[in-house]
């Protein structure tokens, strides 16, 4: 029995290879055929091409990305650090030496550094927080605290607070509705909030919104500690003084620089004033580990909380308020700091002023090997490869531009304050952008404009698995069959030709480019086999990556092949492969969802006032006894008129599925790409934007994608009328119903007009 499967085993290998290897084949024309249909190139070019896009494959080495690690994550190198500056001069070095015009570019942004931190229960008993983490002799670089950022929230709000302490869960708006419920306000009080449920930064936005006066956000063991398995050293899960550091600065307003906001901050840039600033917190906030958080939790009483609300610390989760009381203090050093992008250009030799841009950011909180520079060393060798590639005569039609990020972690700054300098090119130039951040071991993630879903399921088809030797693609694919949630789901995942993409929120550094230039961008990753608790913590290092995460960097050869395989397929088609198709059915879904998320908000509304009538809801008093209310009832909302957006919707697809034919007749033909059609696609995710952005918040531009206002990374899809309905705003989400129906069909004029283009030139 063991022969005969060691044999069929065998056989499969074998037919596989022989397969892949006649894909890979010059002198193959199926070989051509897949990827003129994938990526518009001519019969004539595919050939040549693939024969390019194989030696890349080959280059990108994993001992290579070690040696990188190894020195990137030597120090910590937080934004305005000497070893953060030391970093970027080696990379700029590398890029010389590998043949590539390069280049560093500085920006002078607001940096606030802990000057003082105090965490202490003052009544009924002592406590002090430690406010630090321990360093393991396992691990040599947990010991450089000289060097290491402590452990804050940048942009809190500075401030000295005693108050009642109240447990808010994760502190997200069901949570406050829920203590609205059990008649508990925090109006007054300190909050303590565990990580997870949303964006760190939309806790204490949250928290103060509902009169709280402080915040504290501290890392639950059931999140990512000894729940989940043994911390570290031992295992690689959060210890008990383990702390997330993490920037609050309020994003979904806007990412960068708080005092250039929509324009880059160079150094002769005009600032705002301090008190026109919007990003910064309203009340002090601090992170706290476990260990400190749990002496505060347990002189908690009042109601015990809700099973979905407890952790895994050994007590019973009370609410309060009280008897706990709790003073915290934050004081900054509010620094002017200079920051460092390293860019790398590839100039194109057909197109140049057609722009591939790939990024992944050089800055961490502390070492940093995991986030991010087990993305970085992957985007290190992609450059290195195509250094040599240059070398063997290579030349990409477009230009290829690479850039490594500074101060990323602080507010997507470095990368922010770059498109904002350089808008007008970009908007002029920018076709793709190729994002990365964090990468380890397991599945292929993929995220961008439904544009490009075809056009990376392609890529990820012709990338194979470094573990199971089956492609990237087809991995994911059983991947989601087996955490499918029914039968139906399974069989779509089966029968699809494509796997499905992810929208873009925020909370990496394609954010400038997809929300406020309207650049098709693409953000992608491994992981899934290799979960830990050491995010944002000294112990993201060079130990703890080598023993628990991609430790061979497999997986960073995996993402370097396929990143780089999408630039390269970018810069050289013939017509840019966006396919109109995909994002006309996603816009249909994401217009289903507004009309269902109306009727569960009525539904919702007219359970609450059933509740309110029948007195379920308990009289709210505030810890100081200054008032007591009961929750009024709510109107219904109107019936809102959905049939602009699906009209508008009808014609985008009948325009989609125009182009769609024209281009499937190209392509069968030998003829160039008309001129000015590849302008007219890169332009057409521009069309999905609008200059006045986003309600009440104008530097998101992008109409049919932004993070939530209040889930900070969470994509909101169709933002303006979602967030209209979920706010209970009828009026407005009327109105942009309306302006997001014009949108669509300035987009689909753009589509028609490019499906013109190919029917004229087939004449």
């Amino acid at each position: 029995m063991k022969f005969f499967w060691r044999s069929l085993l065998f056989f499969c290998i074998y037919t596989t290879t022989c397969c892949f290897s006649q894909v890979l084949n010059n002198s193959n024309p199926l070989a051509r055929e897949k990827l003129k249909a994938a990526t518009g190139f001519s019969y004539q070019t595919s050939g040549k091409y693939y024969n390019w896009e194989k030696e890349f494959r080959a280059l990108p080495n994993p001992d290579s990305m070690r040696v990188y690690m190894k020195k990137l994550s030597a120090r910590p190198h937080h934004l305005g650090s000497p070893y953060g500056r030391e970093n970027a001069n080696w990379m700029f070095g590398k890029f010389k030496q590998w043949g590539l015009k390069a280049r560093i570019e500085t920006f002078e942004v607001l940096f606030p550094s802990p000057k003082e931190r105090i965490v202490e229960l003052v009544e009924p008993v002592k406590f002090t927080a430690k406010l630090r983490e321990k360093a393991f002799s396992q691990d040599p670089t947990s010991s450089q605290q000289d060097e290491q950022l402590p452990t804050y929230n940048a942009y809190s709000a500075d401030g000295d607070v005693t108050a009642p302490l109240v447990y808010v869960n994760y502190g997200i708006p069901d949570d406050y509705e829920l203590l609205e419920r059990l008649g508990i306000s925090v109006r007054g009080t300190i909050v303590i909030a565990r990580y997870g449920g949303s964006w760190r930064g939309i806790k204490p936005k949250v928290a103060a919104e509902h009169g709280a006066v402080g915040c504290l956000i501290y890392s639950d063991p059931r999140g990512d500690g000894y729940y989940q398995g043994d911390p570290y050293p031992h295992g690689p899960f959060r210890p008990a003084d383990g702390v997330q550091r993490g920037s609050v600065m309020d994003m979904p307003l806007h990412p960068g620089d708080p005092l250039t906001p929509g324009v880059g901050a160079t150094a002769d840039a005009k600032r705002i004033e301090w008190e026109q600033v919007k990003t910064f917190t309203k009340i002090p906030v601090l992170p706290i580990s476990y260990a400190d958080a749990q002496p505060l939790l347990e002189q908690l009483s009042g109601p015990v909380a809700p099973q979905s609300w407890r952790g895994a610390l050994p007590i019973t989760y009370h609410i309060g308020p009280g008897p706990a009381k709790v003073h915290l203090k934050v004081q900054s050093n509010w620094d002017m700091k200079k920051i460092y992008d390293v860019i790398a250009t590839i100039p194109g030799s057909e197109y140049p002023d057609e722009w591939i841009i790939r990024g992944n950011h050089h800055d961490a909180w502390v070492n940093g090997a995991q986030d991010p520079i087990s993305g970085l060393v992957a985007m290190l060798e992609e450059i290195r490869a195509f250094g040599i590639l240059l070398k063997r005569g290579w030349r990409p039609k477009r230009t290829l531009i690479y850039c490594a990020w500074d101060a990323e972690e602080e507010g997507l700054i470095g990368s922010t304050e770059w498109v904002e300098t350089h808008a007008a090119e970009l908007k002029q130039r920018g076709a793709l952008y190729i994002n990365t951040d964090s990468n380890s071991r397991g599945f292929l993630g993929m995220g961008g404009a439904p544009t490009l879903e075809s056009f990376i399921n392609d890529v990820a088809r012709d990338i194979v698995d470094p573990e199971t030797r089956l492609s990237v693609w087809k991995r994911s694919q059983l991947r989601a069959i087996s955490l499918a949630k029914s039968a139906k789901q399974r069989n779509e995942i089966r029968n699809s030709k494509d796997l499905k993409i992810s929208p873009l929120g925020s909370g990496s550094d394609y954010t400038a480019f997809f929300d406020f230039i309207g650049i098709a961008s693409l953000n992608i990753g491994f992981g899934g086999e290799s979960s830990g608790g050491i995010y944002h913590s000294i112990y993201d290092s060079f130990s703890y990556f080598t023993q628990f995460s991609d430790t061979s960097y497999i997986y960073g050869r995996s993402l370097a092949q396929t990143a780089g395989t999408a630039a390269m397929r970018f810069a050289d088609a013939e017509v840019l492969p966006y396919n109109f198709s995909t994002l006309a059915k996603a816009l249909q879904t994401y217009i289903e969802e507004l009309k269902i998320l109306l009727e569960d908000t009525r539904t919702k509304i007219a359970e609450k006032n059933l509740q309110i009538e029948e007195g379920v809801f308990t009289a709210i008093a505030d810890p100081w006894k200054k008032f007591v209310f009961i929750p009024e009832t709510e109107n219904l909302p109107p019936y809102l008129n959905f049939a602009f957006l699906d009209n508008a919707a009808v014609s985008l697809s009948r325009s989609a599925l125009r182009y769609k034919k024209a281009l499937e007749k190209f392509n069968q033909s030998k003829l160039k790409a008309p001129p000015g059609l590849n302008y007219k696609l890169i332009q057409s995710e521009r069309k999905l934007t609008s200059k006045e952005g986003l309600p009440n918040r104008p530097w998101f531009k992008h109409q049919i994608f932004a993070p939530g206002f209040y889930t900070g990374y969470g994509v909101k899809t169709i933002p303006a009328v979602r967030e209209a309905i979920e706010q209970k705003n009828w009026q407005e989400a009327d109105r942009q119903i309306k302006k997001v129906a014009n949108i669509l069909l300035k987009m689909t004029d753009t589509i028609n007009s490019a499906a013109a283009d190919l029917e004229n030139a087939l004449q």
